[in-house]
């Protein structure tokens, strides 16, 4: 049986199909000088870092590309992967004394393709060496700001935010929501009153479904407490979240941050937030976890978790977690500046703004 195949006029090479992208494409460039741009302002090193990386991380929700590396005369091949994200490197130079970088590059993750995701995309990380999470807060508005602006100029059409018929005004300072407070807001749901022990990396779920299923959720007997926060957030909270001005939605359960420090003086929630547009989830970033012992039980739970789940999981990085020792106190945010590019253009989905897709 014979492949289908597309017609030609649907190819993205074709000249119809790149004409009608080529005003995002347009945006892109003038999205990408004026963040480039910031960051030389703000005195960043821009650092390059490799794709092919002993781990890429064990998060549950994100399925990595395996690879194997072969070195010359070598008879057997190293297991590798190409990377989720640029963290593990870019902590490691932070470690070795840097202060300031930052990176844009291409990453990879198996399992997405949809109006907002891409097996191949690019991600915008940066660190601060010598503060928290707040600062990074800042560097988010800016660049929604600057990004706005970049392809305003380009396209003529207003300096707003727009997917799917909503609208964001990126020149409005972002509101700044705890995690907490959107449960109670958007789904009526003390969140916080469902964890016990701040310390289990994995809450008894019972409370949750319990208070998910009164606000009149789905909730099956066999969903952990992950399971139904990320129901709730789903259908109750993200799409009300970046509608007429951005939002920043912080302090999520110490749980959910498997890289991040908790939070002084609520061990139940870490120094981490999400930033939304349009009810779109634009970046993450956090306050960077410095206790290598931590790390450590924080990836043998997941690592758990991935291998139950999928029958494997990827290895520890214990050079990551030796340069764990050597962190500075840090801040650091990954951002999918395709994304970034959709909303500031106005595109309808990702590939709108890639100048390939994946085939």
């Amino acid at each position: 049986m014979t492949e289908a195949r597309t017609p030609l006029q649907n190819q993205w090479w074709h000249p119809d199909s790149l004409a009608r992208r080529r005003p995002f494409l347009d945006a892109r460039r003038a999205v990408t000088k004026a963040t480039h741009a910031y960051f030389q302002a703000e005195g960043f090193v821009e650092v390059e870092t490799p794709a092919v990386q002993v781990s890429p991380g064990v998060e549950r929700h994100i399925q990595p590309f395996a690879t194997t590396l072969r070195e010359p005369l070598s008879q057997t091949g190293q297991p590798r992967y190409l990377h989720t994200s640029p963290e593990f490197a870019m902590k490691k130079l932070l470690a070795g004394g840097m202060n300031k970088i930052v990176q844009m590059c291409h990453v990879w993750r198996d399992g997405e393709r949809t109006a907002l995701h891409h097996p191949e995309f690019t991600m915008l990380e940066w660190y601060r060496a010598g503060v928290d999470y707040t600062s990074l807060m800042t560097d988010c508005e800016a660049l929604l700001r600057g990004a706005a602006k970049a392809a305003e100029r380009t396209l003529q059409d207003g300096v707003m935010l727009r997917w799917q018929g909503r609208t964001c005004d990126p020149l409005k300072p972002a509101e700044r929501l705890t995690v907490q407070n959107a449960f109670a807001r958007y789904a009526g749901l003390d969140l916080l009153a469902t964890i016990d022990n701040p310390a289990d990396l994995a809450p008894p779920p019972d409370k949750l479904r319990a208070a998910a299923r009164g606000a009149g959720l789905h909730v099956s007997d066999s969903d952990t407490w992950e399971d139904v926060f990320f129901r709730v957030m789903l259908e109750r909270i993200e799409p009300a979240l970046g509608e007429g001005a951005p939002t920043i939605l912080c302090e999520y359960p110490a749980n959910l941050a498997a890289l991040a420090r908790r939070k002084s003086g609520d061990p139940r929630v870490a120094e981490r937030f999400e930033l939304y547009a349009c009810g779109v989830e634009l970046a993450n970033a956090y306050s960077e976890l410095t206790d290598g012992a931590e790390q450590r039980a924080r990836f043998a739970h997941d690592r758990a978790l991935f291998t139950s789940l999928y029958g494997a999981a990827p290895p520890v990085d214990e050079d990551f977690l030796a340069a764990i020792e050597l962190l500075p106190a840090c801040a650091g945010a990954a951002l999918g500046f395709d994304r970034l590019v959709m909303l500031a253009s106005g595109a309808a989905e990702i590939t709108d703004v890639l100048w390939a897709p994946v085939a």
